[in-house]
């Protein structure tokens, strides 16, 4: 039989030792930390220092982003920005006669306006590859499906005499 040494040695006196230090220095660190905690309670709050903390001055647009975490507009930023950014991602004259109008954050629609019916139909053939596109830009599901509107026409008006500040039929009738 061969004299093996064991596999975990009783620590020696200098681990030991340096166990003990370590102790000794987190448990002083925790004592500081409440004594600090304690003194500026007594001055009245926090003081201003030289290091950073949750007090200073954030660049706007980081105040902008941490807003737009904290309440949860990611999304609608995210196709707010697309709408701003409407031209390149279908093209310049797509985006001449095609305008995006709203989005529906809870069915997920995105709302576009077009100038003619040829060009309403022509952007609902190409509304699956959009959703593809505005999927792969923006996140998987920001938007499901793309709500084609032709153009609008004016105002219906319903005779060709109207008195000033007049609703319609309706409000001669009572």
């Amino acid at each position: 039989m061969t004299d093996q040494p064991p596999k975990n040695p009783e620590p020696s006196g200098v681990d030991l030792a340096r166990v003990a230090l370590r102790a000794a220095k987190e448990q002083a660190r925790a004592r500081g930390a409440v004594a600090q905690q304690k003194k500026q309670a007594r001055r009245g709050g926090l003081r201003s220092g030289a290091r950073a903390d949750g007090r200073d001055p954030l660049p706007l647009g980081a105040a902008i982003n941490r807003l737009i975490t904290e309440r949860g507009w990611e999304a609608p930023a995210a196709v707010g920005g697309v709408m701003g950014r409407w031209p390149q991602m279908v093209g310049p004259e797509v985006a001449q006669h095609c305008e995006p109008q709203r989005y529906d954050e809870d069915a997920r629609v995105l709302t576009v306006r077009c100038d003619s019916t040829a060009w309403a139909t022509q952007l609902r053939l190409l509304a699956p590859q959009l959703v593809a596109r505005l999927n792969a830009d923006l996140g998987q599901g920001t938007v499901r499906l793309i709500k084609v509107l032709g153009p609008g026409g004016p105002p219906r008006r319903y005779g060709p005499l109207r008195s000033p500040g007049s609703t319609g039929p309706g409000d001669t009738y009572g």
